[in-house]
């Protein structure tokens, strides 16, 4: 995020803690890791309106993440702010019907794809108000040069996917201490969209890798063509990887270039997503090599790779395929309006609000992603050497490390 102050190292193991209660179903170890990160980044708040209230450089504010609100942005803040003033704040939001601004919508994802490597590399969209979603499943050019008989549209509609974007819903609780609302719109801007953005990014991030397609997204690991039980997809086939030498891991990525349907496609790069424990023990140690001038270069892959870290994953998995190859809708939609929440209430001088964000995710075809079984890989780093002989040139040498 912008405001990368709220998001640091003292925060570092509170956001461990939620992802691994949101990993465990946890409820009860949910609501005290979100009840401490809400403590903290409301502290902070109220740290810099102190330092900064009386700036006006917009672009001062603006690299501490706190931005200019549009008006209707300000309208619906303000309300808010009237509402949560009133003797009965629940039916004063009820009063409200406006739903959340799209734009605040654009914020929280642009604040989630910046923090979260895995967000930023799969398409996300803000669907905001769309009931369905129409997904080139393979990004095929629709056009053609003969005449469009019946088997050419068959073919082109079994590439064309709709996508119910009401099937999955997820809630976001937003505790606001009553001092924190006193700060006025913009700087309830600024609190919300990180509160939505970290406690919605978990929730994403297990949708897209491992969602069951039942009441939530279909996630990367699913086999699109396997059994589905109850709504819930199977699990593809993990295959094993056992080192990261060239023939092994290339041959691991090569079923990606097929297109389901048949045909080939290019690939220039692909995501490798592990847990974190794995990329520093076996990832890393596989592709770090050490420069003729002894420093080390990290990620070198045989194949151009970008790996990304996910707590989502248990040790031992990981999920290698072509990230734009998965589809993720999400918007708060007509309904996605604040709403009093008396049945948390995980600070003392505070209110608790909700809000609704629906949408749905998946891959656009069963070949973009490879589930793979990583417990048995061997780090096989590289080291360099420099000779100098006599009369003799300074020579690079790269070879495996016994």
């Amino acid at each position: 995020m912008k405001n990368k102050d709220l998001l640091k190292q003292e925060n570092a193991q509170l956001m461990q803690s939620l992802s691994q209660a949101l990993k465990d179903d946890d409820q009860d170890a949910m609501a005290e890791a979100f009840t401490q990160f809400a403590e903290g980044v409301q502290a902070k708040i109220m740290e810099e309106y102190g330092e900064l209230r009386q700036g006006r450089d917009a672009a001062v504010l603006a690299s501490r993440g706190i931005r200019q609100l549009t008006t209707e942005e300000t309208k619906f803040y303000q309300a808010w702010i009237d509402a949560s003033k009133s003797p009965n704040p629940q039916q004063a939001l009820a009063d409200i019907n406006k739903a959340m601004p799209e734009t605040i919508m654009d914020s929280v994802i642009e604040d989630m794809q910046e923090a979260h490597p895995l967000l930023s590399a799969v398409d996300f969209t803000n669907c905001q108000g769309a009931i369905k979603m129409i997904v080139n499943a393979d990004n095929i050019d629709l056009a053609t040069w003969d005449a469009l008989t019946t088997a050419i549209a068959a073919e082109l509609s079994g590439k064309i996917d709709t996508m119910d974007m009401t099937l999955a819903k997820l809630s976001a609780f937003i505790p606001v201490a009553k001092d924190v609302l006193a700060l006025g719109p913009v700087w309830l801007d600024n609190y919300v969209r990180i509160i939505l953005s970290e406690a919605s990014a978990g929730g994403l991030e297990k949708g897209i890798l491992k969602g069951t397609g039942k009441n939530q997204p279909i996630g990367m690991c699913k086999d699109l063509d396997g059994a589905v039980t109850q709504g819930v997809y199977a699990d593809k086939t993990k295959i094993s990887l056992t080192s990261l030498e060239p023939s092994e891991y290339c041959a691991a990525v090569a079923p990606l270039a097929k297109k389901p349907l048949g045909g080939y496609r290019t690939v220039a790069e692909v995501m490798l997503v592990v847990n974190p424990v794995d990329y520093i023990q076996k990832v890393l140690p596989s592709s770090t090599v050490r420069a003729s001038d002894g420093t080390y270069k990290n990620n070198v892959f045989p194949y151009p790779t970008r790996a990304v870290q996910s707590s989502v994953l248990d040790e031992g998995e990981a999920i290698l395929g072509l990230p734009k190859k998965y589809f993720m809708g999400v918007g708060a939609g007509s309904s996605g309006k604040i709403e009093y929440s008396d049945e948390y209430q995980f600070l003392e001088d505070n209110r608790v609000y909700t809000t609704k964000m629906y949408g749905m995710g998946r891959p656009k075809d069963n070949n973009a992603f490879i589930y793979l079984d990583i417990s048995k890989l061997k780090p096989l780093p590289l080291k360099v050497e420099v000779t100098n002989g006599e009369d003799k040139p300074i020579v690079t040498k790269a070879k495996a490390a016994s």
